[in-house]
């Protein structure tokens, strides 16, 4: 039970040297600010937390029963908690009308999702209790906790609405695994069935990997889910209900505008954990400046910080800075890459190998593909990403390898290693043909992480520095994202994700298949990647894991921003 006051206390003592990028919150719960952007003396609330490490790599999860008691815990709230975000997206919460950047504001407030990645990313039990997955990897049976309430006076959360939510996840495809839950509840050769008001019956066809399973279901990230009333949707609509929406979370939505505010107000008697706070909002505030100075005058509480904004939150009295060890990676996506047929089984009508990092033949033995090969290991060698750290992560986290591979390092080839250097990037450049350098545009994936838009700026500089002419596009994620889903986006991307149950998790947003797309597919990727997200032993999921990684790194496909 917090304390009531203005308690601030700033944490100096970062648990670890984090991985590639560090989330950085500055924390002050409680608030006098109410449902308009300008604070008011109403009495706040506070709580002092500390930094939480995190293992640096685990087993992919297995079969294994899990179930534990979550016991509801209540407390009393007290006044509203502001929160400052870059860009929250509108606010539609109903499963097939929803995406990212929401997905992560959304599940980590109004939403729940079937399970919890544990510290050594495993998965706990969340709105799922327990679930069993059958010897031969085909059949899973879920079981879902009782009790819980939906939002909105729509009664008990069923295994019918469960069901229901991830087929509208499915069928709205705007979720990144969209068509993977597809294939999961509704596989042509499977299905599922709702066996009791607790229990669901999912027969997928085809052998699973659970962390591939995990990574949509789990709580609180870009690729997560949660569950809502059916009855909801189908008695106003599934467009009203989106706006309105009854779900699990802790928090319920009342109110939003577009580019300026969600409010929402804390859950009387919740399943799991009342929030400390009467209310909640989330304010979308592109500019820094304006984060740092809403929460200088005490109208925000918290708010995503750049790192440069570190001496000025330092002068704040009792300001608290939070971190979390494998928080975020962040990818450099090259878009265009388009080989062989599209899961329609139609030519890619956007292939443009005028490009100077696509091939004109997908033979990776051709002299066009190696060309584009020295292209991308140009674009490669040519960031100097420990500076990047030392500068605008003030050092806070390290260069990763190779991307999805954050959390995983022990079981990652140690060979996968990108030594800065602008003298044979220009090189290469010139021996694939372009001597005079060519143009790219970049894109920064703007979703709320540490320096996602100063860190592609600094790339943009370092590839100008070896004679490119890049095209810098700062434009919201709303934007930009239809564009990657559509395959029509022609240029690179800054993408910084979380951490990964398993790499292989990742590698799927290469294949054809996949709703989101990093830019590249390839029939030996669509094999391999397939064959690696099905494998259920897990030393031969890594091996898998491993051969898909050092083709993507041979081929310098997939690489890191920083």
């Amino acid at each position: 039970m917090p304390k009531i006051g203005t308690i601030r206390s700033y944490i100096r003592h970062w648990p670890q040297v984090l991985v590639l990028m560090v989330a950085a919150l500055l924390v002050a719960c409680g608030s006098s600010a109410t449902a308009t952007p300008t604070s008011t003396s109403a009495e706040t609330t506070a709580t002092e937390t500390v930094a939480t490490e995190v293992p640096t790599s685990g087993d992919a999860p297995t079969s294994k029963v899990e179930a534990t008691e979550v016991p509801p815990a209540h407390v009393e709230g007290a006044g509203t908690i502001n929160m400052g975000q870059k860009e929250t997206g509108i606010f539609e919460a109903h499963p097939s009308m929803s995406s990212s950047p929401r997905i992560q504001f959304t599940s980590s407030s109004v939403g729940e999702g079937l399970i919890a990645t544990q510290e050594d990313f495993s998965a706990g039990p969340m709105l799922a209790e327990s679930w069993s997955v059958s010897d031969d990897f085909l059949t899973w049976t879920w079981n879902f906790q009782e009790g819980v309430q939906l939002h909105k006076g729509y009664g008990e959360m069923t295994a019918e609405d469960v069901l229901y939510s991830y087929m509208q996840w499915h069928e709205g495809a705007k979720h990144a695994r969209a068509g993977i839950i597809g294939d999961y509840f509704n596989h042509e050769d499977g299905g599922s069935t709702v066996v009791g008001d607790y229990t669901l019956e999912v027969d997928t066809g085809v052998p699973w990997v659970p962390a591939q399973v995990f990574e949509f279901m789990r709580n609180a990230g870009g690729s997560s889910s949660w569950v809502v009333s059916k009855k909801q949707s189908e008695e106003l609509g599934v467009e009203v209900a989106s706006k309105d929406i009854a779900a699990t979370g802790p928090w319920e939505i009342e109110s939003s505008e577009s580019g300026v505010y969600w409010k929402m107000t804390a859950v009387k008697d919740p399943w799991r954990q009342s929030p400390h706070f009467d209310e909640l909002v989330y304010w979308t505030i592109p500019e820094e400046s304006a984060r740092v100075a809403g929460f200088q005058t005490g109208t925000l509480d918290s708010f995503d910080m750049a790192f440069d904004s570190l001496a000025t939150v330092e002068a704040v009295e009792g300001a608290l800075v939070k971190g979390f060890p494998n928080a975020g990676q962040a990818g450099l996506n090259l878009y265009g890459q388009l080989y062989g047929l599209d899961k329609d089984g139609n030519e890619y009508t956007q292939a443009n190998p005028d490009l100077a990092w696509v091939s004109s033949d997908l033979d990776t033995e051709s002299e066009e593909w190696a060309n584009a090969v020295k292209v991308k290991k140009a674009l490669n060698i040519a960031i100097d990403r420990q500076t990047i750290v030392d500068t605008l992560l003030s050092g806070f986290g390290k260069p990763l390898s190779v991307r999805d591979w954050m959390g995983h390092d022990a079981r990652a080839n140690p060979d996968w290693q990108y030594e800065y250097d602008p003298d044979l990037a220009k090189q290469l450049i010139a021996e694939a043909g372009y001597p005079d350098g060519f143009e790219i545009t970049l894109t920064p994936s703007i979703r709320g992480a540490v320096a996602e838009v100063e860190a592609c700026e600094a790339v943009a500089q370092y590839w100008e520095a070896v004679g490119l002419e890049v095209k810098f596009q700062n434009i919201p994620y709303a934007t930009l994202r239809p564009e990657l889903i559509s395959r029509n986006y022609m240029g690179a991307t800054c993408h910084t994700v979380g951490v990964r149950l398993s790499p292989i998790v990742g590698a799927s947003n290469y294949q054809t298949k996949s709703t989101f797309s990093y830019g590249t597919h390839h029939p030996w990727i669509d094999e391999n990647v397939g064959d690696a997200a099905t494998e259920v032993d897990p030393e031969l999921a890594w091996e898998k894991n491993l051969k898909v990684y050092n083709w993507i790194f041979d081929n310098a496909n997939g690489f890191p921003a920083l």
